[in-house]
């Protein structure tokens, strides 16, 4: 008879169960090996990436794109370091919220215009929000024939998240270059934005070099993740499919 003190053992799996089971499974484990492949081939492209990325950032500047060149700016391009000379249209400047290692404050976006006329927006950098208008920091409203070296970067339309660009209130959460272009009165625009480096500016305002460069890469620990489910599943299948009728009667004394 039964020991009453134990716990039932789980009964043996029938035939049709066995083969329902082993298909569900397999499918299963399949569908589990196929992500962890995935992950892995994301990690690849991922230092791929990061490797392409670094190598623009500490290359020697080249001059930004210009018109003819525009149409083919893509990812290709980000964070290509470049220089731009031109003069600054000062009155023209957007404030587009930030939040930066140095805290909260604003971007300052700078109409410069080109030697042939046109213009490219140039993230100059950070300001704190107390220093937001520019008879604050006069001293950084930079006149006369100047060059910039950054990191081009591609626009960032329609506003950050949960939180949209509003023209018309003047209120801007993310750097998009059609839409500050539109609501300044700007024609002939890059369709890229350049980050100021850390070449200070007089007065000390605004504070350039603050671009953040980060790529999370967590596609290993998702791979093994993945994996380590497709074994368990491996190791708990075989046990169950193994499992036969003297398995339960080994239980009855």
């Amino acid at each position: 008879m039964a020991d009453p003190g134990s716990a039932p053992s789980p009964a043996p799996l029938s035939l049709l169960r066995r083969a329902v089971f082993g298909v569900g499974a397999g499918l299963v484990f399949l569908v589990l090996l196929g992500l962890g492949t995935w992950q892995v081939e994301r990690r690849a492209w991922k230092l791929d990436l990061i490797a392409r990325v670094d190598a623009r950032v500490h290359a020697p500047p080249v001059p930004a794109p210009g018109p003819a060149a525009w149409p083919r700016v893509g990812p290709d391009d980000a964070y290509r370091h470049v220089r731009v000379s031109g003069t600054f249209l000062n009155d023209r400047e957007t404030l587009v919220q930030a939040v930066t290692e140095r805290g909260g404050g604003f971007w300052v976006l700078t109409p410069l215009r080109r030697p042939d006329g046109t213009l490219v927006l140039v993230n100059r950098g950070f300001v704190p929000g107390d220093r937001r208008d520019p008879a604050s920091r006069a001293a950084g409203q930079v006149a006369g024939e100047t060059a910039v070296t950054g990191l081009l970067r591609l626009t960032e339309p329609k506003g950050a998240f949960l939180r949209s660009n509003d023209p018309e209130d003047d209120r801007w959460y993310s750097r998009d270059v059609a839409a500050i272009a539109a609501a300044r009165g700007l024609t002939d625009v890059a369709p890229y934005f350049v980050d100021a480096d850390a070449a200070p500016n007089p007065g000390g305002l605004p504070v350039g070099g603050l671009t953040v460069i980060a790529f999370p890469n967590n596609h290993l620990v998702y791979a093994i993740t993945w994996y380590g489910m497709a074994l368990m599943l491996a190791g708990a299948g075989v046990y169950l499919l193994r499992r036969g009728p003297g398995d339960r009667d080994a239980t009855l004394r």
